[in-house]
C-alpha cells in the first residue's frame, strides 16, 4: 500500500483521491457490526446495508463512492450548522455564555449533564445545548425560527433541503427525552424560547433530507471558511468556522470524542440516523452515510472509512512532515 499522504495544506491529486474513496468503500461496505438506532421507529428501519461517502474538497470536485443516491436524515450532523449560523447572528460570545462549550463526558441524551453543572450550561454537540441553540434562532415566532433554520442549512448544503416527513413524523411522536430536556433547561432559565415548540423546531432540523454529497459539502463549507465550495456564497464568517471547528473537536462524537480525535485527528460529528462528517480545514470535508451504531450513537462503517480516508488523504491536523529530508541532524557550529 502506499504510505499515508501528510497534507501540508491540500488534498493529493484527484485520481488519487477517487482512488482512496473507491479504496474506503470496498473495504468496508461488507462489515456487518452495529445496530440501527432505536430511537425512532423509521430510523430502525432504515436498510442496515447502505453505505455512501463523499470527500468534496475546498476547490468544489468531489470524488463519490457506494449508495450516493440514498438519503438520510441530518439528525444530530445539524447541530454544529445550526451552531455557525446561530453565532452569525448573535455573536459567538452571547452564544458561549448562554450555551456552554465545555464536553459533559455523558451521552448526548443526558438530563444529568444539567443538573452537574453548576450553570446549567452544557455543549452545543450534544441534545440540552442544541435545543438551547434553536432556540436562540432570530426570529419572534416559531416558524420564523424554522425559517432561518432551513434556509440557513440549505445555503451549506448548497440547494433546498426536504424534510422527511416519515421520520419526522415518528421523531414527533416520540421525541419524549428531548420534551423533557427542553422544560428541565425551561426551568432553568437556559432555554430561551417556548419549550414544545423548541422542540418542534429541533426535531424538524434533524429530519432534513441529506445524501454523503450534502454532508461532504456542508463540511467543507467549515473547512472553506464558511464559503460554499459548489456555490461560491459566504453562509458564515471564517471565525464561526473556527468556533465551531474547535466545539465538534471536543465533543462532536459525544463520549467517544477523545478516541475520535486520537484516531481521525480531524474535527467530526455524527448522527443516529448513520450520518457522520469530518471537516479539514482548508483541504476539504468528508461526509458519510451508514445506519448501523456503535454503542455511543456514531455510524461504525462510517468511522472505519474515516480512519482509513484521514490517514491516506492527509486530513489529520496533527500529523506534520520533517522540514529537512534526510535523516541524519543537523550540524550545529561550534564557536
Amino acid at each position: 500500500m502506499t504510505p499515508p499522504y501528510v497534507s501540508t495544506g491540500h488534498l493529493p491529486s484527484a485520481a488519487r483521491t477517487q482512488t482512496l474513496v473507491d479504496q474506503a468503500y470496498r473495504r468496508f461496505k461488507d462489515n456487518d457490526e452495529g445496530t440501527n438506532a432505536q430511537h425512532y421507529p423509521a430510523l430502525a428501519r432504515m436498510p442496515r446495508h447502505t453505505f455512501s461517502l463523499c470527500i468534496a474538497d475546498v476547490s468544489g470536485d468531489c470524488f463519490m463512492a457506494g449508495d450516493v443516491d440514498q438519503t438520510c436524515t441530518l439528525m444530530s450532523v445539524s447541530k454544529p450548522f445550526v451552531f455557525a449560523l446561530v453565532c452569525q447572528a448573535l455573536g459567538a460570545e452571547a452564544v458561549r455564555a448562554q450555551v456552554g462549550l465545555n464536553a459533559t463526558g455523558l451521552p448526548f441524551n443526558s438530563v444529568m449533564a444539567i443538573e452537574l453543572h453548576p450553570q446549567r450550561l452544557t455543549n452545543p454537540m450534544v441534545n440540552s445545548g442544541a435545543l438551547a441553540v434553536t432556540s436562540l434562532a432570530p426570529g419572534d415566532t416559531a416558524e420564523a425560527k424554522w425559517a432561518f433554520i432551513r434556509d440557513g442549512l440549505a445555503r451549506f448544503a448548497g440547494r433546498p433541503l426536504e424534510l422527511d416527513e416519515e421520520v419526522y413524523a415518528s421523531a414527533a411522536s416520540s421525541n419524549f427525552r428531548n420534551r423533557a430536556i427542553a422544560r428541565l433547561l425551561a426551568d432553568y432559565g437556559r432555554l430561551y424560547f417556548d419549550s414544545l415548540e423548541t422542540t418542534d423546531i429541533y426535531t424538524r432540523q434533524c429530519c432534513l433530507k441529506v445524501t454523503a454529497r450534502d454532508l461532504a459539502i456542508m463540511a467543507a463549507t467549515l473547512a472553506d471558511g464558511g464559503v460554499n465550495p459548489i456555490t461560491g456564497e459566504r453562509v458564515v464568517d471564517a471565525i464561526h468556522c473556527d468556533h465551531t471547528l474547535v466545539v465538534m473537536a471536543t465533543a462532536g462524537m459525544y463520549e467517544s470524542s477523545g478516541d475520535w480525535l486520537f484516531d481521525m485527528g480531524v474535527p467530526g460529528k455524527s448522527g443516529v440516523s448513520g450520518a457522520l462528517i469530518a471537516a479539514a480545514p482548508g483541504k476539504g470535508g468528508l461526509g458519510v452515510f451508514s445506519p448501523p451504531l456503535d454503542a455511543a450513537g456514531n455510524s461504525v462503517r462510517g468511522q472505519l472509512a474515516a480512519r482509513f480516508l484521514s490517514d491516506q488523504l492527509g486530513l489529520n491536523l496533527f500529523a506534520s512532515k520533517p522540514h529537512r529530508s534526510r535523516q541524519e541532524p543537523r550540524r550545529v557550529a561550534v564557536r
